[in-house]
C-alpha cells in the first residue's frame, strides 16, 4: 500500500510533542502532510475521519503514566476504516507505563490498525530552573532517532505494499492499565505583578482554564498542571507557588535525573 495521505495528530502544550512528530514526519517523507494540531479546545470539537488509503500518527504527552484524560472524549470520537496508525507518546524521563497500549487500545477500537508505536523524552512540565527534569528534551540526539523512526515506518509501509499482509506490533503495558490518568485539583500558579494582561497565557492552554480578560484567574477545577502559560510567558510573569506541584519538581529532579532514551517497536 502506498498512502494518499499522511495525518499528523498531536497534543503538545508545551511543543515537545509537536518537535517528535514533526521529525517523524521527516523520516517518513510523504509529501502530501496534514498536521492535526488538538491542543486548543475549539480543536476538539469535530471528529477525525480517515481511510485505509491514510496513514495517521497520533502522538500525546504521558501523564500519570497515561494517555491525558482531558483526550478521552475526542480520542475515541475518531472514525476509521482499517486505517494504519502509528502510536507515539512523550514522557518526562519518569515513566510512560501504559500509555502507549492504551493509545493503541483506543486507536484500535475507532477502526485503525496499528502498525508501530514510540515513546520519546520531553522536558517535564514541572521542570524549572534549580530543579529541572530533562531539560531542553527532545534534544537533537531525540530528534534524530525520531526521524530514523520515520524512515522505518516508511520501509514497513513499503513492505506492506509488496506482501500485503500488515505486520503486528507488540507494544510494551498492562491491562487493566495502572495508575489514574486524572490529574490534581491544585491552585500552583503565582502571577506577578509585573503581568501586563497580554493573554498569551490564555490564549494558549489548552483546556481555557484562564480567563483572557484576566489571566490572574485560573480555574483550578479545569487546569491540567501542564504548565505551558508558565513556559510560554513572554515576561516571565508566571511562577510556581510553592506546595504540592512545586515539591513534585524537586522530587522529579532528585529521583529521575539519568537520562532515559526514546524507544520504538515496530
Amino acid at each position: 500500500m502506498k498512502p494518499s495521505s499522511l495525518k499528523l495528530v498531536y497534543f503538545s502544550p508545551t511543543g515537545t510533542t509537536k518537535a517528535v512528530v514533526q521529525a517523524i514526519a521527516r523520516g517518513i517523507r510523504h509529501g502530501n502532510e496534514e498536521y492535526i494540531d488538538i491542543t486548543r479546545p475549539e480543536a476538539r470539537k469535530q471528529p477525525l475521519k480517515t481511510s485505509e488509503n491514510d496513514l495517521l500518527v497520533v502522538a500525546v504527552p504521558v501523564y500519570m503514566g497515561r494517555v491525558p484524560a482531558v483526550l478521552m472524549e475526542w480520542l475515541p470520537t475518531i472514525q476509521a476504516q482499517n486505517t494504519p496508525a502509528v502510536c507515539v507518546v512523550v514522557y518526562g524521563n519518569r515513566v510512560y507505563e501504559d500509555a502507549l497500549l492504551e493509545l493503541s487500545d483506543i486507536l484500535t477500537k475507532c477502526g485503525c490498525r496499528p502498525i508501530a508505536g514510540g515513546a520519546w523524552v520531553g522536558e517535564h512540565s514541572f521542570s524549572r530552573p534549580g530543579t529541572p527534569t530533562a531539560e531542553g528534551r527532545p534534544d537533537a540526539r531525540d530528534l534524530n532517532h525520531a526521524e530514523l523512526f520515520g524512515q522505518k515506518i516508511r520501509e514497513t509501509i513499503n513492505a506492506i505494499s509488496s506482501t500485503g499482509k500488515p505486520p503486528e506490533v507488540t507494544l510494551p503495558g498492562c491491562r487493566p492499565y495502572r495508575g489514574d490518568s486524572k490529574l490534581w485539583t491544585v491552585d500552583f500558579i503565582a502571577v506577578s505583578d509585573e503581568c501586563v494582561q497580554c493573554g498569551i497565557c490564555a490564549e494558549g492552554c489548552p483546556v481555557g482554564a484562564i480567563d483572557p480578560h484576566n489571566s490572574r484567574a485560573i480555574d483550578t477545577n479545569t487546569c491540567i498542571t501542564c504548565c505551558a502559560c508558565i513556559r510560554n510567558c513572554p515576561h516571565h510573569t508566571r511562577t510556581m507557588k510553592p506546595g504540592l506541584v512545586m515539591d513534585a519538581s524537586v522530587r522529579l529532579s532528585t529521583l529521575y535525573s539519568e537520562r532515559k532514551e526514546p524507544e520504538f517497536f515496530l
